[in-house]
């Protein structure tokens, strides 16, 4: 394998788009090798109309954090998906607990009302002093 010397810049340009972007250089890939890539991914593609003002908006917070609006927007729809589905999760637990009778305390617990040993202790102290 014969060591090729890079071209000063060439990285980041690739990497800020300077190079690769021009149409000229562009192909469609074939329709199979799109597929398999998605199911490799898990992606389905769908359509959906949103407000122009909504696109822009993910377009301009998209740019603060250095990347595209639609990996921007699939982010946002993942993470309230997540969340929404944790608060299902929690509420069907609460209505689950809210229908099961109250559970029953073994006797050997003590109860609110039952004396502490250390409290009995200090009684039994006073009673023998007295």
């Amino acid at each position: 394998m014969k060591n090729k010397e890079l071209i000063n810049g060439t990285v980041e340009a690739w990497e800020n788009g300077e190079l690769g972007r021009e149409i000229d250089h562009a192909a469609p890939v074939a329709i199979e090798l799109e597929q398999q890539i998605d199911d490799a991914l898990g992606m389905q593609m769908i359509s959906i109309r949103l407000p122009k003002e909504l696109i822009e908006e993910y377009k301009m917070i998209a740019q603060v954090h250095k990347l595209g609006y639609q990996p921007l927007m699939r982010d946002a729809l993942k993470r309230f998906a997540e969340a929404e589905l944790k608060k299902l999760a929690v509420q069907y637990a609460n209505e689950k607990a809210a229908k099961e009778p109250p559970k029953k305390q073994p006797d050997t617990a003590r109860g609110a009302a039952e004396p502490s040993r250390s409290s009995t202790r200090a009684k039994h102290i006073e009673k023998k002093a007295a």
